[in-house]
């Protein structure tokens, strides 16, 4: 099965990085499997934007499960979009929770979640949780797999 990309903008070809959060573009393509209930995940271990208070840079673990509905977010236009919060102040739950609904704007999923697992600022790491609603039934949902912060020890 081969999927059309023609209509995409940024895949297979040279693409500047979005400057803001908001300028980027979230591409998606066609499901191959529609009707399926199936997971997609995505991690991304070095996430990174700007405290908006400081200026200094936060760090983030995030884990992003979905189960697609008739389109799939094209991961090259995500990664840009997810670097595009290097230059963008926000609080973790602003940029935690604006990342799923962007996706869920874009591909309309049957099912998303997002764990943001940030590292400590201040000597306290903060989790933000989110999800659509209860996982479809039938789903092999598996842990995130990142665990809870523990320092050096």
């Amino acid at each position: 099965m081969t999927t059309d990309v023609s209509a995409l903008s940024q895949l297979g070809r040279p693409t500047e990085q979005p400057a803001t959060p908001e300028t980027a573009v979230l591409e998606t393509v066609p499901n191959p499997h529609p009707g399926t209930t199936y997971l997609v995940r995505f991690v991304a271990p070095e996430f990174t934007s700007l405290c908006p208070m400081t200026g200094q840079p936060d760090f983030a673990h995030l884990v992003i499960d979905y189960v697609p509905a008739e389109r799939l977010v094209e991961s090259k236009s995500l990664k840009l979009f997810l670097t595009s919060f290097r230059n963008h102040g926000a609080f973790h739950e602003d940029c935690t929770i604006g990342i799923a609904k962007r996706l869920i704007t874009a591909m309309q999923p049957t099912w998303l979640r997002i764990g943001g697992y940030w590292y400590p600022r201040g000597g306290i790491p903060i989790d933000v949780f989110w999800q659509t609603g209860a996982p479809p039934e039938g789903l092999w949902l598996p842990d995130q797999g990142v665990p809870s912060y523990r320092g050096r020890g």
